[in-house]
């Protein structure tokens, strides 16, 4: 069963049961952040899920789901694995960073060191936690797996036919971002990279509070949540997926953008999640200048050596995340606490 309050974000194949949640997420509007708010009704829904289920696997473990199907699992229990995506998110407020802290610091440290398994998507994530968490068993990094028969690179003739059938320029490099549209993911700053760059066509995918297409750019298209196809189209026919984000452990779209063989330039922040992909990534501090610097001397460099980087940026990631060694592993741990 998948329980979460988005129900469009769950797993589309026939085994998996979905238990949609109503919510309100009004945080992000008013406050920039992300925090949806379960009604009592979806709680008495999440309460018949935890005890028809076997084992719990909580994504995170802060938001109000996490939370009571934490305390859910404890009550009946249920052997719980947390997959722990994010650390500390350096909010632009203080309260909000003060509040966050707080929180890590007293329920996400219970929930880490009492669940019968802890597993990190990233060794900055883990790092961060492994400071002030007490585990009942030694965490374990296992990287989010990609389905290499889904997300894959194309040829240039292909890409060109993407870009036609998505309405997008062939004569100019597109830039792509992919995620929610918050301060934190770099929304202000791609904004200014926008205007600095009219020269390329930047496409942003998500939604959210800070809407790209207010800004009345005409390099500058916002298709909003697409399904998994077009999103997978984006993916490949675009020249750079451009992320400044901070606070996140390694974003799962820049595995993705990266299996279809599109480069990334992304922030130093999420660069440090992941350190094993090397020189494969461009990255950048958050300074807008800098950011500039680097995505001019990226449009600067040849044909031959962007298609190369393609080339490795596709192989790598199927090499390293590939999905049937990733579920695998989490098969095997499921098995061992329910056995």
């Amino acid at each position: 069963m998948w329980a979460a309050s988005d129900e469009g974000t769950s797993p589309m194949w026939e085994q998996v049961s979905r238990v949609p949640m109503r919510a309100w997420n009004f945080t992000e509007q008013f406050l920039g952040f992300s925090y949806p708010f379960w009604g009592p009704i979806s709680l008495v829904h999440l309460w018949r899920a935890v005890r028809r289920s076997n084992i719990v696997h909580l994504h995170d473990s802060l938001y109000m789901g996490s939370v009571f199907a934490y305390m859910f699992a404890r009550l009946l229990r249920k052997p719980v694995v947390v997959t722990q995506h994010v650390g500390m998110i350096p909010y632009s407020q203080p309260i909000l960073r003060g509040l966050l802290v707080i929180a890590n610091r007293t329920f996400t440290r219970q929930v880490l060191g009492r669940c019968d398994r802890c597993i990190f998507i990233s060794t900055k994530v883990q790092k961060y936690y492994g400071d002030f968490v007490q585990f009942r068993t030694a965490p374990l990094y296992i990287p989010s797996g990609i389905v290499n028969a889904v997300f894959r690179p194309v040829d240039r003739h292909e890409r060109q036919f993407l870009l036609a059938k998505l309405s997008l320029p062939a004569d100019k490099p597109v830039m792509l971002f992919v995620g929610r549209f918050l301060e934190r993911k770099g929304l202000k700053i791609l904004r200014s990279l926008a205007e600095r760059f009219p020269e390329c066509h930047w496409v942003f995918i998500g939604r959210g509070p800070i809407d790209p297409s207010t800004w009345e750019l005409p390099n500058v298209s916002c298709p909003g949540s697409v399904d998994q196809a077009q999103l997978i189209s984006h993916f490949q026919s675009a020249d750079l997926l451009v992320l400044p984000s901070v606070g996140e452990g390694f974003p799962a779209v820049v595995q993705q953008a990266m299996a279809c063989g599109t480069p990334a330039l992304i922030s130093e922040d999420t660069a440090v999640g992941m350190p094993e992909i090397g020189s494969l990534v461009f990255v950048s501090n958050l300074a807008v200048a800098n950011l500039a610097a680097k995505l001019r001397a990226i449009l600067g460099s040849s044909e031959e050596e962007l298609e190369a980087r393609r080339g490795a940026t596709a192989d790598f990631a199927h090499s390293h995340w590939n999905w049937e060694k990733c579920a695998d592993t989490y098969q095997t741990i499921l098995t061992q606490l329910t056995s």
